[in-house]
C-alpha cells in the first residue's frame, strides 16, 4: 500500500505541480496588483476636503460614547452604597416638586414656561 502511494509521486509529476503553483502565484499576484490599483484609483478620486466633517462627526460620537461609559461607571459606583441611590432619588423628587411649584402653580407662570419652550423650539427646529 505504501509502495503504491510512493509510485504515484514521480519526479515529473512533482515538477508539473510546481509549475501549476507558479502559474497560480502569478495569477494571484496579478489579481492583487489589479485590486490595489483599483483601490489607489478610488482613493485618488475621494474629495478629501469633506473628510473634516466626517472626522468631526466621528470625534463627537467617540466623545459621547466615552461620556456614557464614564457616567455608567459613576452610577454603578453610587449604586454600591446602599443608602445613596435612595437619597439621590428623594433629592430628584424634591427638586422637581420645587420647580413645579414655582413654575406651574399659576396660569401666568405656566404660560411663561410654554412661551419659553416655544421660543426654544423655534430657535433649534426653525
Amino acid at each position: 500500500m505504501i509502495t503504491e502511494f510512493m509510485s504515484d509521486n514521480t519526479p515529473e509529476s512533482n515538477q508539473d505541480s510546481a509549475t501549476d503553483t507558479n502559474s497560480e502565484t502569478k495569477s494571484i499576484s496579478d489579481k492583487y496588483s489589479d485590486v490595489m490599483g483599483k483601490i489607489n484609483e478610488t482613493i485618488g478620486n475621494v474629495d478629501w476636503t469633506q473628510m473634516g466633517k466626517y472626522g468631526k462627526a466621528a470625534g463627537i460620537i467617540a466623545v459621547v460614547v466615552i461620556a456614557q461609559i464614564i457616567i455608567k461607571v459613576i452610577i454603578d459606583t453610587i449604586n454600591f452604597f446602599p443608602i445613596l441611590p435612595g437619597l439621590l432619588e428623594l433629592l430628584g423628587v424634591i427638586v422637581v416638586g420645587q420647580w413645579s411649584w414655582q413654575n406651574l402653580r399659576t396660569s401666568e407662570n405656566r404660560e411663561a414656561v410654554l412661551d419659553k419652550l416655544q421660543s426654544i423650539k423655534k430657535t433649534y427646529l426653525g
